[in-house]
């Protein structure tokens, strides 16, 4: 089995992270109840897969990201920078099964800017924090899972809308992005593979 990323449904949560299992913090509002069942129901119904899991070449998890169309996620609302774009593909959160490997990480994001422009969508949005001098890639994203690091997102080409205080909400446009000519998550990992060479297999215990 090759290293492959998936789309992030119903049917797949059970290979994602545990704490994603149950978790409806961007589903509802400040101190709001979701089901999160009829949730999944509903984001399929209107987009399809509301992210990707990565698995690595034996089928072992090492990360996942939860996205879609803004609206699905009324809790972004309520954040400083906020709200999102109602038009816009919102990337909520990501979790990292082995913070070490930034390249899982950066495989997620390629697959949510291609499931997004597959998907005919004008734009990505998310959540991104500016830190003040440098701090380790693992520290970073063991305190944000769900605020990226401003100066990993402009690497990607996105652009602040706003701010708030050292939080931003940040845009990349896809108007001008060439259409996937083969399929989406297929690119993801050869191209991930290609921009790590040789490419990076996890170790076994």
């Amino acid at each position: 089995m090759s290293a492959r990323v998936t789309g992030l449904t119903g049917a797949t949560l059970v290979t994602a992270p545990s704490v994603c299992h149950s978790c409806i913090w961007w589903q509802s509002r400040r101190n709001g109840v979701v089901n999160k069942r009829r949730w999944i129901e509903k984001a399929e119904d209107d987009w399809g897969a509301w992210g990707t899991v990565y698995y690595d070449d034996d089928g072992r998890t090492l990360g996942s990201m939860q996205y879609g169309p803004a609206p699905l996620f009324p809790r972004a609302r309520e954040l400083p920078a906020g709200p999102p774009s109602d038009d816009a593909v919102l990337i909520t959160c990501a979790y990292l099964v082995d913070v070490t490997k930034p390249w899982v990480l950066q495989s997620l994001f390629l697959a949510a800017i291609g499931d997004a422009r597959d998907q005919r969508a004008g734009s990505l949005e998310t959540f991104a924090y500016r830190y003040l001098g440098e701090e380790p890639f693992a520290r970073r994203f063991q305190l944000h899972k769900t605020v990226f690091p401003r100066d990993f997102l402009a690497d990607f080409g996105f652009r602040t809308v706003r701010t708030a205080g050292r939080v931003e909400l940040v845009r990349l446009e896809l108007g001008g992005l060439e259409p996937v000519a083969e399929g989406t998550r297929a690119k993801v990992i050869r191209l991930v593979k290609e921009a790590f060479q040789p490419a990076p297999v996890p170790q076994r215990p």
